[in-house]
């Protein structure tokens, strides 16, 4: 139990933290909020107060005979109990609408904080199967934690003046009396902090389980699996490992909840006993004439109120608890730094229109893998050359788009462009050099206008600009079925939307892609999921697309490859030959006989 207090206590530094949040994302609509829990702090004691003074005018009317200048005192008490209950509802009604509103800042800017997190996190971070259980507790818990948390804070504020001047009230029949009341709730506050911890340490060692039966869910509902669950009948199969899953967690949680109401059960008979007390002490003592009926009646409510908000507060308090202790993700996440970063002093830009590229002795090896991709690799590529590079899959070919984008970092060596090591260079500047089309470019569910304007969101472009780069990518004639054309909506998340082909999405991508005036072009398997003729078309155009810039092409399809002024062939993180088509199929090497396989034996011309 002991250790349970320490854990709690350990995350106070947090709550001025958490605190600090909200007033930046929501400041007036905090200080409105404070002040309306203060009011209605003071309200209910009001009540209590009023409620004995009504009771002893009642009586004293009662032994006047019901006559009108003993029964009008009475009538306006009630007139403003009434008036404060009307309050009181006026109030509360207003609080909701301040807190919604206080509610939806917060989370939002959370929101606005974890994204900005996640798009500067180092790539490396996402291999990382503990990042995405921190990136998991921080955008599901979070949110409403942090709201939830202002709850808890505002109602541990409101029942606490409440409690605070009900006490006040209980201490004129004794001093004992408010100790009683707040040592009858002391085993309750015991069993609140030390279930507050234990669900919180349930919930943070199953996170990975939790994320793993989410993966099942997904599995089984989302349009990307869906012909592989039908064809191969897999539905029942993910569906039963998920309430598999869902069952141990379940059970897990209902041990934790028994414990926990069977300690609260024994905490509140406690409170009732001590209330059963308190109150038959009070009643012989108006039998005895010490004290009032009204008295009674205000002793009652008081002591009754204050059990109750002790008990809220106490459940306020394990939640704000349980709240904080999540809050704690969410500030380990935000103090996560990239070290992919800007230099201290960046380097000018080479002022070449075309820049050479060099990787110059290059290890890496990502941080998930055992062994390296690459090791000692040494590339140059002239300024304003096409080369392409060919490999089998996992050769490291994909691996240096992502060193020149400086994604990662080599592990040693350097990559250069024009003469200047990249890591020289400030990032938004060297993003800006290149433009890159990925092995699997993301589908936006935009329209066709902003799946291409995206490529260069940082600018503005006409619609000549636009249709230019559907030009060069050979993707102007998927226009002609979409409804709207170059403003139709792409995808299936959204009403209204039309699907593509893979080929359509390819090509869309390529657009996307060539709208940047960039002076380095990476391409990852351009013609992938094009058809023959799509991609006759496409290599026809891409020497002009690629006129006056220096540009790599990464392909398994040789006749797009073979376009290239120089092939580079790829084995192991090594390149092994180098030349031209012709060259390459005269030295009789890989390429040569990567060419027979693919040609089936057809002439070179």
């Amino acid at each position: 139990m002991r250790s349970r207090l320490a854990e709690a206590r350990a995350q106070l530094p947090y709550l001025p933290r958490a605190l600090g949040l909200v007033w930046r994302a929501a400041h007036g609509w905090t200080a409105a909020w404070i002040a309306l829990l203060v009011v209605q702090g003071m309200l209910p004691v009001a009540m209590v107060t009023l409620t004995k003074v009504l009771v002893d005018s009642l009586v004293a009317a009662v032994d006047a005979g019901g006559a009108w200048e003993a029964i009008r005192s009475p009538l306006l008490l009630a007139l403003l109990m009434a008036g404060l209950l009307l309050v009181s509802e006026l109030l509360r009604a207003l609080t909701r609408y301040v807190r919604t509103a206080q509610g939806e800042l917060v989370s939002d800017h959370i929101s606005g904080l974890i994204h900005e997190r996640a798009v500067a996190a180092d790539l490396a971070h996402y291999e990382n199967p503990e990042w995405h259980d921190r990136l998991h507790r921080a955008r599901v818990d979070s949110r409403h934690r942090a709201v939830a948390l202002i709850e808890n804070l505002g109602s541990l504020l409101q029942n606490s003046l409440t409690l605070l001047a009900m006490a006040v009230v209980l201490a004129q029949f004794g001093w004992w009396v408010p100790v009683a009341l707040i040592a009858s709730t002391l085993p309750a506050l015991l069993v609140v902090v030390r279930f507050a911890v234990l669900r919180h340490r349930w919930l943070m060692r199953t996170t990975p389980e939790v994320r793993r039966a989410w993966y099942y869910d997904w599995l089984v509902t989302h349009r990307e699996a869906a012909p592989e669950i039908r064809l191969f009948d897999l539905g029942g199969v993910f569906s039963g490992i998920y309430q598999s899953m869902r069952g141990r967690l379940r059970a897990e949680r209902m041990a934790i909840a028994r414990t926990e109401a069977r300690a609260e059960m024994l905490a509140g008979g406690l409170a009732l006993v001590v209330m059963g007390a308190a109150l038959a002490w009070m009643v012989v003592r108006t039998l005895r004439g010490a004290a009032t009926l009204g008295g009674l009646a205000m002793f009652f409510q008081a002591f009754s109120q204050g059990q109750k908000l002790m008990r809220t507060l106490l459940e306020t308090l394990g939640e704000a608890v349980s709240n904080t202790l999540f809050m704690e993700n969410l500030f380990e996440f935000l103090e996560v730094r990239p070290t992919i970063v800007d230099p201290p002093a960046p380097a000018p830009l080479p002022a070449e229109p075309a820049l050479s590229l060099r990787f110059r002795d290059v290890a890496f090896r990502y941080p998930s893998a055992r062994n390296p991709v690459l090791e000692g690799f040494d590339l140059e590529i002239p300024a304003g050359q096409v080369a392409a590079l060919l490999g089998v899959n996992g050769a490291g070919k994909s691996t240096l788009f992502k060193l020149l984008c400086r994604l990662y970092d080599p592990t040693a060596g350097a990559v250069e462009i024009g003469g200047v090591d990249i890591r020289a260079i400030a990032l938004d500047e060297l993003r800006r050099l290149v433009t890159v089309l990925f092995q699997d470019p993301v589908r936006y569910s935009e329209t066709v206008r902003r799946n291409i304007e995206l490529g260069d969101a940082g600018a503005v472009h006409g619609e000549d600009a636009i249709r230019a780069s559907l030009e060069a990518a050979g993707a102007t004639s998927l226009l002609d079925r979409l409804p709207d054309g170059i403003d139709s909506l792409l995808g299936s998340w959204f009403a209204g939307g039309t699907e593509l082909s893979g080929g359509e999405w390819q090509r869309l991508s390529l657009a996307r892609a060539v709208l940047r005036d960039a002076r380095i072009l990476l391409l990852d398997e351009p013609t992938s999921s094009m058809d023959s003729w799509a991609e006759t078309d496409w290599v026809q155009r891409f020497r002009d697309l690629a006129h006056g810039r220096t540009a790599i092409i990464i392909s398994h399809r040789l006749t797009t490859a073979m376009k290239a002024d120089i092939i580079h062939v790829m084995v192991a993180g090594r390149i092994v030959e180098s030349g031209s088509h012709h060259q390459l199929l005269a030295a009789g090497g890989r390429y040569a006989e990567a060419w027979r396989g693919q040609m089936g034996g057809l002439s070179t011309g």
